[in-house]
């Protein structure tokens, strides 16, 4: 976990996002706390994450997503480097219990 943005303003927003119980509450409180170019950047960087890690090419990604290969790369590295956010995610949603970690 990233030490700079752990603070109570940030745990009080995650209980928030927490709180919600269905894709029209998200929709209700995403759009009243965040731009919608802010939404859109999110979602764009959980499909190319969603696609890296069904082995798509950059140039697929790029294609389908509108991402630019900087984007790509960044989503990239917080996979093989980051904190297991999206793969936990990713596991979550599939009924998996717990994410696997690629072998480099």
């Amino acid at each position: 976990m990233n030490k700079k943005i752990k603070t109570e303003a940030v745990d009080h927003l995650f209980q928030a996002i927490l709180a919600l119980k269905s894709p029209e509450e998200c929709y209700s409180f995403f759009e009243d706390v965040c731009t919608v170019n802010e939404i859109l950047s999110f979602s764009q960087r959980y499909e190319v994450a969603k696609m890296l890690r069904e082995k798509r090419t950059y140039l697929e990604i790029a294609d389908k997503t509108g991402a630019s290969t900087a984007t790509i790369s960044r989503v990239n590295r917080s996979l093989n480097y980051g904190n297991d956010g999206y793969d936990m995610v990713f596991a979550r949603l599939s009924g998996d219990a717990a994410p696997k970690k690629e072998e480099e």
